[in-house]
């Protein structure tokens, strides 16, 4: 099994399809094992959009992400990360296959409503920014539905 943090932007909050987005996850057979609402501070928003400091969009990007509340999650299952970010299409909202999240809801490479993590090291370091207390790990009872 593997985690993955998966959190719905401001504009994805403000469109009211948080719970659409955590409906497609379940029904995929992920197990949902953290889950929080947050306005992220300027501290949380720049640790964990640091890899971006040098890059031109990042002072908008802060701006974005620290506009308004964001839900932030963590997922569990069978290769998470690749599943989830199959889920979310890629990054660009018009070009993203029906479908997907992104697809479906998403017309902006800024305004793409969820973010996903894209690698183990990744999904590590963000899972520790925005649950630094951990996240309950439980049993599905249908799990034996989803997996052979």
């Amino acid at each position: 099994m593997q985690t993955t943090f998966v959190m719905v932007k401001p504009d994805g909050v403000q469109r009211g399809l948080v719970g659409e987005i955590i409906g497609r996850f379940e029904q995929k057979g992920l197990r949902l094992v953290g889950l929080r609402q947050l306005t992220p501070s300027l501290e949380l928003a720049e640790a964990h959009y640091e890899v971006h400091n040098e890059r031109p969009f990042y002072p908008g990007l802060i701006r974005f992400i620290t506009s308004g509340p964001v839900v932030a999650m963590a997922w569990t299952g069978v290769d998470a990360i690749s599943v989830a970010r199959n889920i979310i299409g890629p990054t660009d909202g018009r070009k993203a296959a029906l479908g997907t999240i992104r697809g479906d809801y998403a017309m902006d490479i800024g305004h793409n409503i969820i973010h996903g993590s894209d690698a183990e090291e990744t999904a590590e370091f963000e899972l520790g920014l925005w649950f630094p207390d951990g996240v309950e790990d439980w049993t599905r009872l249908d799990e034996t539905w989803v997996y052979e």
